[in-house]
């Protein structure tokens, strides 16, 4: 079981999205941050559909009633455990009594904690994934709180993990971890410009409009959330008025209402939109939008449908190779 002292500003369960509803208009919902949620279930063994808890800048206080394999990946926030420092994005066996605490931001704002075994929640039309607007899934539907108690499964304490559950044993030391471990760096630290596929409607802007999106910098504003960054910056205009009915939307569709002030769509984002659809944002950077803060700025570039599935082939290939290091750790 976890503890919650402090729960922070924002921290919820969440998984890979409720996928499958959204015709009933059922949002998929699911982490911001991929990247983050997937290293970390790999990191301690887990299938990377297990939730994870994510975590929005300054973190909660946890305290472990029970010896847990964790693993921490995205934003740094300075993870303290008994006030050492927690290395990111590698795997760590966690001693009965240990308090987790965060301090500083050092870079981005949200950030996964994932648990051997995942967190046993009852599932909601297949995803544990908080839907916070309806009030389902995840920890009873909400954010947690202070006195909150999370549940863990029966492995939560890496029984696998022979070479670390034996280093927890030889000391008093509130954690264990794996001897020059690798950890996997997050793409967002690369910098670099958002890469886009071109939208249903990007014929219908005018070519300023075209050429704004993938030469200007935009900044978000601080109307920005789950469902969708708010993005400032030249005005998009459309060629000529258009009328459109609703169509569907996903994560990382740019919508640009009539204000022409482009609009990111987000984990939480609905079902079907209106507004011309300007771009995409290729899957493999969506991680990169969902660790930006307002005032952050934002620029865009183009790329055509197959690099970005050539992107995405990159990125599956580097995951199946943190699988193999795992589970080369898990043998010893």
């Amino acid at each position: 079981m976890i503890e919650v002292l402090k729960p922070g500003p924002l921290s919820t369960l969440q998984d890979l999205g409720r996928v499958g509803h959204q015709r009933f208009g059922v949002i998929a919902s699911g982490v911001m941050d991929e990247w983050a949620h997937r290293t970390a279930n790999l990191l301690v063994g887990n299938a990377d559909d297990e939730a994870s808890l994510e975590i929005t800048l300054m973190g909660p206080v946890l305290r472990f009633h029970a010896d847990a394999l964790i693993a921490l990946a995205g934003a740094d926030l300075s993870p303290m455990l008994d006030e050492q420092p927690l290395p990111m994005a590698t795997p760590v066996l966690v001693r009965a009594g240990a308090r987790l605490a965060f301090g500083r931001r050092r870079f981005g704002c949200r950030v996964c904690l994932a648990v051997r075994g995942g967190f046993p929640v009852p599932p909601v039309m297949g995803s544990r994934s908080t839907y916070l607007r309806a009030g389902f899934g995840g920890f009873e539907g909400r954010a947690l709180r202070a006195g909150d108690r999370l549940p863990l499964g029966p492995d939560a304490g890496g029984a696998a993990f022979g070479g670390l559950r034996r280093a927890l044993a030889a000391g008093e030391a509130p954690m264990a971890l794996p001897p020059d471990f690798e950890a996997p760096v997050h793409p967002a630290l690369a910098g670099g410009a958002l890469r886009v596929i071109a939208g249903q409607q990007w014929p219908r802007f005018t070519a300023q409009a075209r050429e704004s999106l993938v030469s200007a910098s935009f900044t978000v504003n601080r109307n920005s959330d789950r469902m969708g960054y708010r993005l400032e910056g030249p005005a998009l205009a459309l060629s000529s008025p258009l009328e459109m009915i609703s169509e569907a939307v996903t994560f990382g569709t740019v919508q640009v209402p009539p204000d022409g002030q482009p609009i990111v769509l987000m984990a939480d984002r609905q079902t079907t939109g209106g507004y011309p659809k300007i771009a995409t944002v290729a899957s493999v950077d969506l991680p990169l939008m969902a660790q930006k803060l307002p005032g952050d700025s934002v620029s865009f570039t183009r790329i055509e449908l197959d690099a970005a599935r050539a992107l995405d082939a990159a990125r599956e290939a580097q995951f199946a190779q943190l699988r193999i290091r795992i589970a080369s750790l898990m043998e010893n």
